[in-house]
């Protein structure tokens, strides 16, 4: 891992943007914090380019622009210059998406890009990009072949996406020491929340305080969760930071609050049984996961729909939400680093879980079981992975084209 590739061929592309980018970091909360700023300064009438990761069901998904998905075409015109422009450089996968986006913002005339790092920060492609306003949402274990296996490791990588002299924003309510030296060594204009900017909950609204002053009567995010409040607070703290770039209203943010709603982040679908979907793949996420299903009302079962890759920490994540699960219809992961069923309820068995588990071959069969099993007033919880997430998403199209076919 290293940023030589991307920055030589990025050179030769002569990409140098000259509109404010916003980098934004963390184990958890990344996208959420994407969504909300893109939803608040495209309100405000900016012309704005959102690249974030992974993709559900298209590629497309990661590049936005003026809030929707690039065309095929812009993409496959960005893929064709990068290749031309690499010349004998290889790239990675994630560094050749980077480049094309960022092409594509530039073919557009953006006037301010949200990029979200893909692993790590300090050696992710999108630092390739000088951030104007660093955000890193939360520091927690995941990735730990590439971070290292300490939160104090994981942060100095996160807080690599900081620049000297410009703010460095961070959600995380105990930041690691590294995470903080490092902006102290660079010169970063850290803020950390509990210090510099914060929120209080209220029942029905919330309040906002940061450098740029206080905020009263802020309607809760369409994001569910009490966690989801630091992230809002994070992101009205990087607004304010570049107020004298991007001037926002107020109205404009409580607008970013209500219509930012990522496909996957503790997503309620309407209708009966209750049905969740949730991308939580590693234990901070299954935590706030957990904590989300605890202050919902009960139903007679909670049952999973469950697949994780096996690179993943799955016993750390069963041990999180066992306590809120009735019944686990574990699945096989497509791909080479899928876990498979038996490996999973290998898991279970060893975490003491005594609630039944069924195994499936794939996740489709695990979402079709799970709709016959559950009563109406039952919760089926899709969880693990995007992977997961997105099999789900695909299972409830086909079945909802079926229905129009008949």
């Amino acid at each position: 891992m290293g940023l030589e590739r991307v920055l030589s061929v990025k050179q030769a592309l002569a990409l140098d943007p000259g509109y404010p980018i916003l980098t934004v970091g963390g184990t958890n909360g990344k996208g959420s914090c994407c969504a909300m700023l893109e939803a608040a300064l495209r309100h405000a009438g900016y012309r704005v380019g959102c690249y974030t990761s992974p993709h559900l069901l298209r590629y497309n998904e990661r590049v936005r622009i003026g809030g929707r998905e690039v065309s095929d075409e812009i993409l496959c015109a960005a893929f064709a210059r990068v290749e031309s422009a690499r010349g004998n450089t290889l790239l990675t996968y994630f560094e050749f998406s980077t480049l094309a986006a960022m092409l594509a913002f530039a073919e557009a005339g953006i006037e301010v890009a949200i990029l979200e790092v893909g692993l790590g920060g300090r050696l992710d492609a999108v630092n390739a990009f000088d951030a104007d306003c660093a955000l890193v949402a939360s520091i927690d274990l995941d990735h730990q072949g590439y971070l290292g296996d300490t939160r104090d490791a994981i942060g100095f990588e996160k807080a690599g996406i900081f620049r000297a002299g410009r703010p460095a924003i961070c959600a995380d309510a105990d930041p690691p020491v590294t995470l903080s030296a490092h902006a102290g060594a660079i010169g970063a204009e850290l803020l950390l929340i509990d210090r510099d900017f914060g929120h209080v909950a209220d029942k029905t609204q919330w309040r906002y305080w940061g450098p740029g002053g206080k905020r009263h009567g802020l309607p809760y995010p369409a994001l569910r969760g009490a966690y989801q409040l630091a992230n809002a607070a994070a992101c009205i703290t990087a607004l304010d930071c570049l107020r004298e770039r991007l001037p926002v209203t107020a109205q404009d943010i409580r607008s970013g609050l209500l219509k930012a709603e990522p496909t996957g982040r503790f997503q309620v679908l309407p209708g009966q049984p209750q049905v969740i979907l949730d991308v939580a793949h590693n234990p901070h996420a299954a935590r706030a996961l957990a904590a989300n299903l605890a202050n919902m009302p009960k139903s007679a079962q909670t049952i999973a729909v469950f697949a994780m890759l096996k690179d993943k920490d799955v016993a750390g994540v069963v041990d999180a939400v066992k306590n809120r699960i009735t019944h686990w219809f574990v699945a096989t992961t497509e791909g080479p680093r899928g876990a498979a069923a038996q490996q999973i309820a290998a898991g279970l068995q060893r975490a003491g879980i005594t609630v039944p588990v069924t195994r499936f071959e794939d996740v489709a069969g695990a979402w079709r079981a799970a709709c016959k099993t559950a009563a109406e007033n039952d919760k089926i919880i899709v969880f693990g992975s995007f992977l997961t997430v997105a099999a789900v998403i695909r299972e409830r199209q086909r079945a909802n084209e079926g229905q129009v076919r008949h």
